[in-house]
């Protein structure tokens, strides 16, 4: 009978460990099936998510998420482009900005590209949505890696808009260490529908800046 109490904790912590387990499971297959979907359907707009650009030139990553958003630009799938991203520690540049100079270079006019910021997935949703309301884009291609795609697309539903997945096959992300950005997309998602992707983007920014030394 003593260990009646015992038993009974680890029944519960059992049944919290396969749920948490199942949970997670499912939200990998989900992100994984969600990476490998292409469709090609009109949008209003076309949202290419940011990621490192180099001294004002676009990573190797960025550009194929440019070049990608070229392709579906050119078929007329969407008439405008909206990037986003903002500056890492010491970067001169935004992300978005230098996507913006990249797209006129190849072509798009100026008037077709929609220009925001942010530090994450959630900020660049956020930054980008006053100026999609204001020319009314609500129907989007979202452009990221085929492990974001589904946390880009759950962001853009939670802020209003209407995202179809456009994931970048041939980004050079995915010819190294892919299971590390796979798990924390599993986490990332798991635990942002749980407690709110916008939540998840402050505590995540209020933890990096207690970790940055401070300056002076």
């Amino acid at each position: 009978m003593i260990f009646g109490p015992f038993k009974l904790v680890l029944r519960i912590v059992s049944t919290l460990l396969s749920l948490a387990i199942l949970y997670f499971g499912v939200t990998f297959v989900q992100i994984w099936m969600t990476g490998h979907e292409h469709s090609s359907r009109h949008a209003q707009a076309i949202v290419v998510f940011g990621t490192t650009e180099n001294n004002g030139v676009p990573s190797q990553e960025l550009q194929a998420r440019l070049d990608h958003a070229l392709v579906l630009y050119r078929e007329r799938l969407a008439p405008w482009i909206v990037v986003t991203g903002g500056k890492r520690p010491g970067d001169v540049y935004t992300e978005a900005g230098v996507s913006a100079v990249y797209l006129e270079q190849h072509g798009v006019a100026q008037s077709h590209i929609l220009v925001g910021s942010g530090g994450d997935t959630w900020q660049n949703v956020v930054s980008v949505m006053p100026a999609m309301k204001a020319h009314h884009l609500v129907t989007v291609i979202t452009v990221t890696d085929p492990f974001h795609e589904y946390r880009a697309m759950a962001i853009s539903s939670s802020q209003g808009l209407k995202p179809v997945a456009s994931p970048v096959a041939n980004s050079p992300t995915v010819k190294h260490s892919l299971w590390r950005y796979y798990l924390k997309e599993t986490m990332d998602v798991g635990v942002g529908r749980i407690i709110g992707y916008g939540r998840l983007s402050s505590w995540t920014t209020s933890s990096l800046k207690v970790s940055m030394p401070s300056g002076g």
